[in-house]
C-alpha cells in the first residue's frame, strides 16, 4: 500500500472533500480522486460515500483511519530523522483568532522565518475554533482550553482589552465620565448569535445590551472604531495599530483574558513541531508584552 495514497486518504477524511483536501495537498481534486480510488481498488472496499455535505467515511473507511495516522507518524518521524540540525523547514500552519492574526502572529511570524528561511508559514484567521482533529492547521491558539478533544493544551499568556473610541468620536459627542453615560452612545460589538466562545462576550462588560454595529471580526469592529463610527472593547496590543483611538473609562471597564496553545495528541512526538510551538509561544509572549507596553509607553 502505497504510503502517498493514505496521505490523500488522510487529507479527504479530514476535508471531506476532494477540492478541501487538494487545496491542503496542493493537488487538484480530480488528482485526489484518482488516487481515492486508486486506494480503494488495493484496499477493496468502498472508503468514502459521497453526501450533499461532502465525502464520509464508510465504515470500513473509518478503520483505516488509525492504521493512515501510524503511518502519517511514522513518516513524520522520519522525516526528522534525516533532517539536517541546521535549522527547521518545510510548512507550518496556525490556526488563530482574528484578532491575535492580524495583530500578533505576523510579527512573531517574521521572527521565526528570519531563523528558519527554509520554514513556510500559513495563518489561517477563522472566526471558530479550529479543528485540529480534521488537521484543518498543524497548531491552533484559542481564547479559552477545550473541553474535548485528543489535545494538548498550554496556556501562552495573558492579554488586556479596555472599551476605546477615536478621538473624533469622544470630541462630537457628549462626554463620559461613568457607565451610565454610555447609554447615550453608539456601541461597536459582536454579532451576537456569532460569538463561538463565552470569552468573546465583552459587551456585557460595560451594561449596554445592543450594539449599533456588530461583526463576527475584532478586526472590522476596530476598523469601525478608527472610523469614529462608537465604542467598543478592544485588544491593548491592536490599539498601537490605530492612531487616534484611546481607552475609555480604563479604571471601570477593564478585562482579562489568555491565549491557550492547542496541539494534537499525535504530535508530541514530533520534534520539529515541538520546537516550533515553543518558538511560537515564546514569540506571542514577547509581543502581547511589546506592544501592550508600547501603548502604555506612548499613552493615549
Amino acid at each position: 500500500m502505497d504510503w502517498d495514497d493514505l496521505r490523500i486518504f488522510l487529507a479527504v477524511a479530514r476535508m471531506e472533500s476532494l477540492s478541501g483536501a487538494g487545496r491542503r495537498l496542493g493537488l487538484d481534486a480530480s488528482t485526489v480522486g484518482r488516487r481515492v480510488a486508486r486506494l480503494e481498488q488495493a484496499v477493496g472496499a468502498t472508503l468514502f460515500a459521497k453526501t450533499p455535505q461532502g465525502y464520509v467515511l464508510t465504515a470500513e473507511g473509518g478503520r483505516l483511519v488509525a492504521p493512515a495516522e501510524a503511518a502519517e507518524k511514522a513518516a513524520v518521524a522520519a522525516g526528522e530523522a534525516t533532517r539536517r540540525e541546521t535549522g527547521i523547514s518545510g510548512q507550518l500552519r496556525i490556526g488563530a483568532p482574528d484578532g491575535c492574526a492580524n495583530y500578533l502572529l505576523p510579527q512573531v511570524a517574521r521572527r521565526m522565518c528570519e531563523a528558519h528561511p527554509g520554514l513556510e508559514i500559513q495563518i489561517v484567521a477563522l472566526p471558530r475554533v479550529v479543528n485540529l482533529s480534521k488537521r484543518e492547521a498543524d497548531m491552533a491558539i484559542a481564547v479559552s482550553p477545550p473541553d474535548t478533544g485528543r489535545l494538548t493544551v498550554q496556556r501562552l499568556t495573558e492579554y488586556h482589552l479596555h472599551l476605546a473610541a477615536h478621538e473624533d468620536y469622544l470630541h462630537a459627542h457628549p462626554p463620559i465620565s461613568g457607565l451610565a453615560d454610555l447609554h447615550g452612545h453608539r456601541m461597536i460589538g459582536y454579532i451576537p448569535d456569532m460569538i463561538f466562545d463565552r470569552e468573546l462576550d465583552y459587551l456585557s462588560e460595560t451594561g449596554v445590551e445592543t450594539a449599533a454595529i456588530t461583526s463576527n471580526s475584532v478586526s472590522v469592529q476596530m476598523q469601525a472604531i478608527r472610523a469614529a463610527a462608537g465604542l467598543g472593547i478592544v485588544h491593548d496590543f491592536a490599539i498601537p495599530f490605530a492612531p487616534g483611538v484611546r481607552k475609555v473609562l480604563p479604571d471601570l471597564i477593564s478585562l482579562t483574558r489568555s491565549f491557550w496553545l492547542l496541539r494534537h495528541a499525535d504530535d508530541r512526538a514530533s520534534r520539529r513541531l515541538t520546537l516550533l510551538a515553543e518558538e511560537l509561544a515564546q514569540g506571542i509572549r514577547q509581543e502581547v508584552a511589546r506592544l501592550e507596553g508600547l501603548y502604555q509607553t506612548k499613552g493615549p
